[in-house]
């Protein structure tokens, strides 16, 4: 029975590499010289450093162009609060999504029971199986899944014939 899997990873090594060029650019750039801004990364996780929020939102601003440019969607990113450490210093912390959450799973399932689509979701750890009859079934559920799902940035493997 021909089936496919609607899950939401990021390309790490992009995330990583984009990360790595931010680091370049805020050691070079003229405004951030003699400060404390920087970033780092570790597992999933993106720490923004900086003297102040302004600076914190331009490290950010950054990080996202380069983002763009190797092709990760920014949805995968969920911002954390703006924290102080220590004097003036301040930090945020910027978990990369890995995963679809218990309860975006079921809006997927609701969606796809409501569509009247013959085909069947299932929910499988952190991704949505979807399967079918029919290739075309597959395929109607897949465009109505990017239709309606804006605020994930899902993606679809493991497509089964």
């Amino acid at each position: 029975m021909p089936s496919f899997d609607t899950v939401c990873e990021p390309n790490l090594v992009e995330v990583k590499n984009a990360v790595d060029t931010t680091a370049k650019e805020i050691a070079t750039r003229f405004d951030f010289k003699g400060t404390s801004a920087a970033i780092a990364l570790k597992d999933k996780e993106i720490t923004l450093f900086g003297d102040a929020d302004f600076q914190i939102t331009q490290v950010d601003e950054v990080l996202r162009n380069k983002l763009a440019k190797r092709n990760v969607d920014v949805r995968y990113l969920d911002k954390g609060d703006v924290q102080k450490i220590g004097g003036d210093k301040v930090k945020q912390v910027i978990q990369v999504r890995n995963g679809i959450a218990a309860e975006d799973s079921k809006k997927i399932q609701k969606i796809i029971k409501e569509s009247k689509i013959k085909v069947q979701a299932s929910i499988q750890g952190d991704a949505v199986r979807i399967t079918g009859a029919k290739r075309d079934d597959l395929q109607a559920a897949m465009a109505l899944l990017r239709k309606d799902i804006t605020d994930l940035p899902i993606s679809f493997n493991n497509f089964r014939d």
